[in-house]
């Protein structure tokens, strides 16, 4: 298992957080999510690839790159 840090912009509340952590937690291969709002990050345990990690966020409305 392996583990993906992204940065989240655009997140702006709690709902915010609920959809990112939703959205990615639908994906095949995503184990577990802790979404933050401060400091707008998104840490994924599992198998996801990161194009689908980052394309599942945009469609909520957010941006996501990954975290270095």
């Amino acid at each position: 298992m392996s583990e993906i840090h992204l940065k989240i912009t655009g997140m702006t509340c709690e709902h915010c957080v609920r959809a990112v952590t939703k959205a990615l937690e639908s994906l095949p291969g995503v184990e577990h999510t802790d979404v933050t709002l401060e400091p707008g990050e998104a840490i994924v345990r599992g198998k996801a690839e990161i194009s689908a990690l980052i394309a599942a966020v945009k469609e909520e409305g957010y941006e996501a790159e990954v975290r270095g």
